[in-house]
Formats: structure tokens, C-alpha cells, sequence
């Protein structure tokens, strides 16, 4: 099963690119930039990531950025990311970038931009992953600076495929961010949210991404399962689901198996991604094998959950269809070899 799992060709579509700053990169960028990290080594450093809940997580995640601060960091950054995703078979990912970290310490939004899409171009051309860029607001920023930010990635626009929402979900509804959204949405973008697991009023996020926002995805949303009315409104508007295993079980000691199941048995348009890899030691290759441990999946279950990915990807349906093909293809293949 393992080896079924890390040679089938795959999509991610939840993850962020800060969370993919491996420790050793760190020391490489700290002693380029002359910046002192507090950690003598990367082992260190590791065993520095003591977090327990989305607040303790957020508070060393962010810290852990400022290596970063120029154009070759964040090239840097993506193309780490892209060589592990090719190693593991991710032929396809939908990459979350944060520039409210950067700019909040002085680094300008376009050498954050930049530096990645160069990586981007890199990795398509040299690697043959393709990937698209989904900028995120930090919910627990103001809706000004959100919008702020929106208009910065104007000159830029042909490079970002969505908008997302993410960070402290405590106190910071979807409604907050409704104009920016709104905005988004008539420039052309895909909008997804975090409604992160057993969040406060996570229902009534979850309800208002529905309905107020009008998502065409959700990042998590395992607690909808404790609404029927969401799960059936969730079903019906055909949208992906990107459940992350291995940082769930930092917040309920579980990599959800059971959820995921459930959400796969309704019907549901589940994916399987690694959210903050570099943080939680796991990326989409040990996810889905560990989830596939704990709940005891099929290779078709698995199979099911890897083509969702392909399924609800933000691609023309032509692409989509390749990609298809191309895991359906390796399945043919496993099967008559098994």
C-alpha cells in the first residue's frame, strides 16, 4: 500500500508555502541574511515545535519567517517545495502564500510575489509540476488591510488563480471579510476559507462561506459533518473539501479517518493535502499514508480521495481530464501488476 501511494501521480491543493520552511533552509537563510535564529541547530529548532492548538502553532510559524527577504528567499522557499512534491509524485499543486507576514516587516509584496512565480515557472519547465497561486488574507488582520492587499496583486493577477482566507480563526468570522471577497470575485478569482477543526462557531462559518461568501471551495470543513444541511448544501454545489490528516491530529489527536470516511460515504468531494509540512514533519505522501493506517482505506478509497484533488482543482476540465487519465492509467496498470 505504501508504494501504491508514493507512485501514484497526485494533486495538492492545500498548502502553504511558509509552512514548507524546512529547518535547515532556515539556517541556510538566517546565515545569508545575517539574522539570528536562537537555535544552534536544526534539530534544535525542530524540537522547538511545541504547539498544541492553532494559536501556539501560528505563534512559531509566523516567527519563523523573518529568513525571509528577498526575491532568491522566496524563489528559494517554492522551488524546495516543488523538488519534494516531484519527489513524491504531486504532479499538481494549488500553492497558499501569505504576503501580509512579509509586508508587515517591510518586504515589498512584489519581491514576495516574484520570487515564487519564478520557482513556479522553474518547476513546470524543468520538473514538469505545474502549480497556481492562491494569495490569503490573515483573518486576524483588519478587512482594510485584507483589501489593501487585494489591489497590490493587481499588476499581478495573471499570476494568482484564488483568493483564501487563513490564520486565527477565533472572533473573525468569513462575514468580516465579505467586501474583499466580493472584490475578488469580480476580478476573476476562485475563493476558497479555512474553517479550521472544532474552531468557535465553526458551524456558523462554515454557513456563512455557504451563503454569504458563496466559496467554490473549503479548506478543512470536517466539522460540517455535524450538520446534515451543510453536508447536503456542501454535496450539491459540487465543492472540494481539503482535509489535512496529519495537522489535525495536533488539535484532535486524530487524523480524522473516521471523518474522512464519513464524508466519502455521503458523497462528499474530500482531498487529502499537508497543510504546514515543514511544521508537522509529514508531507502529502506520509498524510495519506498515515491516514491510510489509521482508518484502514482501500486502494480504492484512496484512489477516490487522490482523484478528488483532480476533480475539484481550479483547472479547465480539458486539463483536468489528463490529469484524470494519468491516474487512471497508473491504476489500470497497479491492478494488472498486482
Amino acid at each position: 500500500m505504501q508504494t501504491f501511494i508514493e507512485n501514484m501521480p497526485k494533486a495538492e491543493l492545500h498548502v502553504h508555502l511558509e509552512g514548507t520552511l524546512e529547518p535547515e533552509l532556515s539556517f541556510a537563510l538566517a546565515r545569508k541574511n545575517n539574522i539570528e535564529l536562537g537555535y544552534e541547530t536544526p534539530e534544535e529548532l525542530i524540537a522547538a515545535y511545541d504547539f498544541y492548538d492553532l494559536p501556539s502553532f501560528l505563534n512559531i510559524y509566523y516567527g519563523a519567517m523573518k529568513v525571509l527577504q528577498d526575491e532568491a528567499d522566496f524563489y528559494q522557499l517554492a522551488w524546495s517545495y516543488l523538488s519534494k512534491a516531484y519527489s513524491q509524485n504531486t504532479i499538481y499543486a494549488e500553492l497558499f502564500f501569505d504576503p501580509q507576514a512579509h509586508t508587515s516587516r517591510g518586504v515589498d509584496f512584489g519581491v514576495v510575489i516574484r520570487g515564487i512565480r519564478a520557482a513556479q515557472e522553474d518547476a513546470e519547465a524543468k520538473l514538469g509540476v505545474k502549480s497556481q497561486l492562491i494569495m490569503c488574507f490573515l483573518r486576524d488582520m483588519s478587512a482594510e488591510s485584507a483589501m489593501e492587499h487585494l489591489l497590490m496583486a493587481e499588476p499581478y493577477r495573471a499570476w494568482l488563480v484564488g483568493v483564501g482566507l487563513d490564520s486565527d480563526e477565533k472572533n473573525n468570522p468569513p462575514v468580516k471579510f465579505a467586501e474583499v471577497f466580493k472584490k475578488a470575485r469580480e476580478m476573476g478569482l476562485k475563493l476558497t476559507m479555512h474553517c479550521d477543526v472544532n474552531q468557535q462557531n465553526t458551524l456558523l462559518h462554515i454557513g456563512q462561506c455557504l451563503d454569504e461568501i458563496q466559496v467554490d471551495r473549503i479548506d478543512h470543513g470536517v466539522n460540517s459533518l455535524e450538520s446534515e444541511a451543510l453536508c447536503e448544501a456542501i454535496k450539491a454545489r459540487g465543492l472540494g473539501l481539503t482535509v489535512c490528516p496529519v495537522s489535525n491530529r495536533f488539535v484532535v489527536q486524530s487524523l480524522t479517518s473516521r471523518e474522512i470516511r464519513r464524508m466519502l460515504d455521503k458523497g462528499m468531494l474530500a482531498t487529502i493535502n499537508s497543510d504546514d509540512p515543514a511544521y508537522f514533519r509529514a508531507y502529502l505522501n506520509e498524510n495519506l499514508i498515515e491516514l491510510q493506517r489509521e482508518g484502514n482505506f482501500s486502494d480504492d478509497e484512496i484512489a477516490t480521495l487522490v482523484g478528488n484533488a483532480f476533480r475539484v482543482a481550479w483547472l479547465p476540465k480539458a486539463e483536468k481530464d489528463v490529469y484524470l487519465n494519468r491516474l487512471n492509467d497508473y491504476l489500470h496498470n497497479a491492478t494488472c501488476t498486482s
